[in-house]
């Protein structure tokens, strides 16, 4: 009996063994084939891709073809509203104005000294200050402008309601109601074509107004973008290429901080503007109407207002260490019709395909081929942004489900000498206003 016990028992112990030795195998296997799956999958993804590719190449070509054909007629459109009423001839020739929002900062005179230093052409760039809040001390700086500058006064002083559970905001409804009134003076009253919009905290940089006075040319053309921005959400050092100040970009993400609009967009804009936070409402779908903004490599504007009705917020961690481009770019000499949308959405999504997928962990780490000049990260949720945002440094936030700078859902950077593409994967079917 004891022996028939033993035997029972080793048997038993083998069994057990067994099964783990199985369990293990199971495991591990699993793990293989999921990888197998993965990059069976990752393969497939990219021969779909390559073959609608291929198919838009064709549509492409016809369709320039049609394109060809109507310019021939007279029949296009683009490029038709280009004239300013206020007499100019050209594109070239049309006055933008600068508007300055200010309120009681005396420092705005760090703000208006390089917009007068960089000013190229005192009636091609009028410099137009709106003043708020009545401030004694700021009124006293502007004052000693004289003609170098057109000082308006806010004539409505007056305490703004707001409701109850939103109280704590009051500045902003402030904010939004001086907007309204100053670009309705530059619209509505002056009847300029467009203006560029700064405010009083904000420092600019030598080719500011090349910048703008070139690319408003591509803003009148194309009827998919409804702005110009001189300012990248990203553009910390360790984020952009600084030896390419003259690469531009277009971006579904609203950036303001120094931002050029038409008078087109005013007259659409004009009769709904929002009673406060009126950045964020421009970041709405019904506002933005799937167009864009182009945006710099490197900022053209750099912001000093650490206190405001913010109260600091992003300045500290993140504002203050945007870099203030230096290198000055002569824009008006370079071809920006890759701007366009009809051009830069080909080469754009060329450039994202063509580029190898990459974990993030790698790229932060440097564990790839040297030889990558650009690599792409896929996110597969609003979680996994943050978390790959976050290891890189990058704005986390979404407005509208739009994170800053995307375009098409895509951030673009630039890291440890690579250009880096943070793109959603490939089921990727818009926008998620809830994110």
């Amino acid at each position: 009996m004891r022996r028939n016990a033993t035997i029972s028992f080793g048997f038993l112990c083998i069994c057990v063994w067994m099964i783990s030795l199985y369990s293990v195998w199971k495991k591990n296997a699993k793990h293989e084939f999921q990888d197998k799956i993965w990059e069976q999958k990752l393969e497939l993804d990219e021969r779909i891709k390559q073959l609608e590719k291929n198919l838009n190449e064709q549509n492409r070509v016809e369709l320039n073809l049609i394109e060809q054909l109507e310019k021939l007629v007279g029949n296009t459109s683009v490029g038709q509203d280009v004239f300013s009423e206020k007499g100019e001839s050209t594109l070239q020739d049309v006055v933008l104005p600068v508007l300055l929002f200010s309120c009681n900062r005396p420092s705005v005179q760090r703000a208006i000294d390089l917009l007068v230093k960089y000013r190229p052409d005192k009636e091609k760039h009028p410099i137009i200050v709106s003043q708020d809040c009545g401030h004694a001390e700021t009124a006293e700086v502007l004052q000693r402008y004289k003609d170098e500058i057109i000082h308006i006064k806010h004539p409505d002083l007056s305490d703004v309601q707001v409701p109850m559970s939103e109280k704590n905001f009051k500045g902003y409804y402030k904010i939004s109601r001086h907007y309204k009134w100053g670009l309705s003076y530059i619209f509505n009253k002056e009847k300029y074509k467009a203006v560029i919009i700064v405010e009083d905290d904000l420092e600019v940089s030598r080719d500011f107004f090349s910048y703008f006075s070139s690319t408003y040319q591509i803003l009148a053309e194309d009827p998919t973008l409804w702005c110009v921005s001189a300012w990248n959400d990203n553009g910390k050092p360790g984020l952009i290429d600084a030896r390419n100040p003259d690469a531009l970009y277009r971006s579904d993400f609203f950036p303001g901080l120094g931002w050029m609009m038409t008078r087109t967009i005013w007259n659409e804009l004009d009769s709904k503007w929002p009673n406060s936070f009126w950045d964020d409402w421009m970041r709405l779908p019904n506002q933005r109407k799937e167009r864009a903004c182009i945006r710099p490599e490197v900022s053209r504007t750099k912001t000093f207002g650490k206190i405001g009705v913010s109260n600091g917020l992003f300045f500290e961690n993140h504002l203050k260490h945007i870099k203030l481009n230096e290198k000055t770019v002569a824009f008006g000499s370079l071809d920006l019709s890759y701007l366009l949308k009809e051009n830069y959405d080909r080469d754009f999504q060329d450039k994202v395909d063509s580029a190898p997928v990459v974990a993030p962990e790698h790229l932060r780490a440097n564990k790839y081929s040297n030889n990558k000049t650009s690599v792409r990260l896929l996110y597969r949720s609003k979680a996994d942004f943050i978390r790959i945002a976050r290891l890189f440094g990058l704005m986390t936030d979404f407005k509208s489900g739009v994170p800053r700078t995307a375009y098409k859902g895509i951030v673009t950077f630039y890291y440890n000498g690579v250009r880096a593409y943070l793109a959603p994967s490939y089921n990727w079917l818009g926008y998620d206003p809830s994110w």
